[in-house]
């Protein structure tokens, strides 16, 4: 497929459309990706990320990373800062639905050798403690008031109740809370259908791996030891959740209050629906803001008491205690998310509202907000592939300024969840997976076959390209032998 004629090539994995390209758009938009991405790029992505430079008070450029699909208003890896302080806005189709849709990375000090035995048994056993699949519920049990008070308290409600440790808390984006979180700005609706939702995976490409670190996958041996990567063939556990449906109910409460106000309140023209917002500083801007923490400390909560399943499983299976098996946090990476954040651009420092739509922060070297522990090695980013092809750990470095420090989430769709279930059987891909040495239990066969490897795009090209662009840099790639699909 010949590149498109309006994509401007800026660098070997940077491209851009002038704002000539669509008449409203406001700053240029950038594409990260190598030519083999682009190639396989749906048009609709263009049409979103250009349609997302058009947004009010959107800054130096709406981007689009490496692994960018097809979503609902930004495509899905798309990242834009608004300025706060010139008339920025707000928009849940900037965020997801899935609110803080993230990853958490955990080691140990087994090797493969020790673990091999007992795959079947660990994954069989995780499948049971950690629910998941469609509305599957969690062993956590909570009043409506008691899930207000913990949806603003996130991680550490968890860690108060014995579901961690404290040091989790310091290894998590915003240390397991963010400020700001006010439950009275959440609907009863949304309450009710998070409530047995702590403690579960979801479906869709959200899973629990168990995975090994080989010695050809270690990048940066430095930066794998500081990050916890420090013995040949090490077993860590990966696993992406997010706020499930307590998270897309809050979306869509304020969707719904946003296309009310857009236009006749505050004289927004609606270029797209599922691009709906409000001013940052309006009423209805705050009050999702404050909502949509309620959904990032929900999701921090869910991570980490699936952690503390995982450690008792652990623990059962081999007769030592979680500390004892040195199951200690790498990190806790957010998806989905708008932050207050202040970044320079054109010298000038500025307060700016980051959206990253299916985008991990990537804060490099001595950057506030980083653990103590990471500031010379940069913020470690948890990049998560299918469940054939492996996944990366990778650090943050400081040429990530040009796109307000994010980098790519995943792999990225190259197909659709339909496409993906005409041509694979669930089961069938059960048994291929298998041949190859990965045990999966899923509680869907149909879900299964959506996610099968082919139905996303290579995760080396995406790392590739990231750090062809300077967004990020490699450290260790793991390969699966686990999984738990929902």
């Amino acid at each position: 497929m010949p590149i498109p004629e309006f994509l401007n090539r800026c660098a070997e994995a940077v491209w851009e459309i002038s704002p000539s390209y669509k008449e409203g758009m406001r700053v240029p938009a950038r594409i990260f990706a190598t030519e083999k991405l682009i190639d396989a790029m749906e048009p609709s992505v263009y049409e979103q990320i250009t349609n997302v430079a058009a947004l009010p008070g959107i800054t130096d450029y709406a981007f689009c990373m490496p692994d960018g699909h097809s979503g609902y208003g930004f495509p899905i890896g798309g990242v834009a800062a608004m300025d706060v302080d010139r008339d920025g806005v707000i928009s849940p189709g900037g965020i997801g639905f899935d609110i803080n849709c993230g990853m958490r990375l955990v080691t140990t000090n087994l090797t493969w050798n020790e673990v091999q035995p007992h795959i079947r048994t660990l994954v069989d056993r995780l499948f049971e403690r950690v629910p998941a699949g469609v509305g599957s519920k969690g062993f956590v049990k909570l009043s409506p008031d008691a899930f207000r008070r913990m949806v603003q308290e996130g991680a550490c409600w968890c860690v108060r109740e014995g579901y961690g440790w404290e040091e989790d808390l310091e290894l998590t984006e915003e240390e397991g809370c963010i400020a700001g979180a006010d439950a009275s700005k959440i609907s009863d609706r949304a309450v009710q259908r998070g409530l047995t939702q702590i403690g579960t995976l979801g479906s869709g490409n959200h899973y629990l791996e168990i995975q090994t670190a080989p010695p050809d996958g270690i990048a940066d041996d430095t930066l794998a030891r500081a990050m916890g990567i420090t013995i040949p063939n090490q077993v860590v556990v990966m696993f992406h959740c997010g706020s499930r449906g307590f998270g897309h109910q809050v979306a869509t409460d304020y969707l719904q209050v946003f296309l009310k106000v857009m236009q006749e309140k505050y004289g927004i023209p609606i270029r797209d629906r599922e691009l709906a917002c409000a001013p940052f500083d309006s009423p209805e801007g705050r009050d999702y803001f404050a909502a949509m923490k309620c959904g990032i400390n929900m999701s921090f909560a869910n991570r980490q008491v699936i952690l503390h399943r995982i450690r008792e499983v652990f623990s059962e299976i081999f007769g030592r205690s979680a500390e004892d098996l040195g199951m200690h946090m790498v990190y806790d990476v957010s998806h989905n998310t708008a932050k207050l954040e202040r970044h320079a651009v054109d010298g000038e420092e500025r307060r700016l509202l980051v959206h990253r739509k299916g985008a991990t922060r990537a804060f490099g070297p001595g950057m506030e907000g980083v653990p103590e522990r990471y500031r010379e090695t940069g913020q470690p980013v948890i990049l998560g592939g299918s469940m054939e092809s492996g996944s990366y750990l990778l650090a943050g470095v400081p040429e990530g300024s040009q796109a307000f420090f994010s980098t790519a989430h995943g792999s990225g769709r190259t197909m659709s969840r339909t496409r993906a279930r005409k041509q694979w059987h669930g089961r069938d891909l059960q048994r291929h997976l298998e041949s190859q040495g990965i045990y999966v239990r899923s509680t869907s066969m149909r879900g299964l076959a959506e996610e099968a490897g082919a139905a996303y795009k290579s995760i080396d090209d995406v790392i590739a390209a990231a750090e062809s662009a300077g967004l990020c840099r490699r450290v260790a790639r793991f390969s699966p032998v686990g999984n738990v699909k929902g």
